[in-house]
């Protein structure tokens, strides 16, 4: 015997459990995209790392600070050669032939400073010169990067360039200030051995006594 009503609540039932059914697999469906998206954003930067690179140049501007000539860029290194080829002052009766070696030491310092200033700034503009490749290809790797972890990365690698470059101007100005003050030594020292052989050529008070 038919039984509408007994049809009706089996239809029912049957519907809320298809649409049960529906429910999961539509939360199974936002669960796999969920995960799908996470891969995607743990994705890292394949191939494109330039933080070796950027070390080699790095190491290179330090290898030339470090071969610094005459006077190197170390504290005791540096007080120690100021106190012997930069004297404060002369005793009377210094020989011309110390005051000249020690002239000839100051002038080859400041010829070896502008040198190693020269050295350094062509390795910067060679740096640079390599850094925008670097950065054309890191800007290029960001806005093609395909989840999170590899914008990160690229991101992080740009602001490695950025440091690398002010370490380079920082490098670069010590070398150029070095030059520029062991040059003003220098001039200062001249005068100093200026008066040194007055006094010396004079001699005592009574060096010259009119007839």
């Amino acid at each position: 015997v038919f039984d509408p009503q007994n049809y009706a609540q089996n239809l029912l039932e049957a519907s809320r459990a298809l649409q049960q059914i529906n429910n999961q697999v539509q939360a199974l469906q936002n669960q796999a995209l969920m995960l799908q998206n996470m891969a995607s954003n743990l994705n890292p930067l394949k191939e494109v790392s330039q933080l070796s690179g950027m070390v080699t140049s790095l190491s290179e501007i330090t290898n030339l600070m470090n071969q610094a000539q005459g006077i190197a860029f170390n504290v005791n290194s540096t007080m120690a050669a100021l106190s012997k080829a930069y004297p404060t002052s002369y005793p009377p009766g210094t020989g011309s032939a110390t005051l000249t070696a020690d002239a000839q030491q100051r002038w080859q310092n400041s010829m070896s400073a502008f040198q190693d200033t020269l050295k350094v700034q062509a390795q910067v503009v060679q740096n640079v010169q390599a850094d925008t490749a670097t950065l054309t290809t890191l800007t290029n790797a960001s806005q093609n990067a395909t989840g999170n972890l590899a914008v990160s990365q690229a991101t992080n690698q740009l602001i490695a360039l950025s440091t690398k470059q002010q370490l380079q101007i920082q490098n670069l100005m010590a070398a150029q200030y070095r030059a520029t003050a062991l040059d003003q030594a220098r001039n200062a020292e001249a005068e100093q051995d200026g008066q040194t052989q007055f006094q010396t050529f004079l001699g005592a008070n009574n060096a010259y006594n009119p007839q």
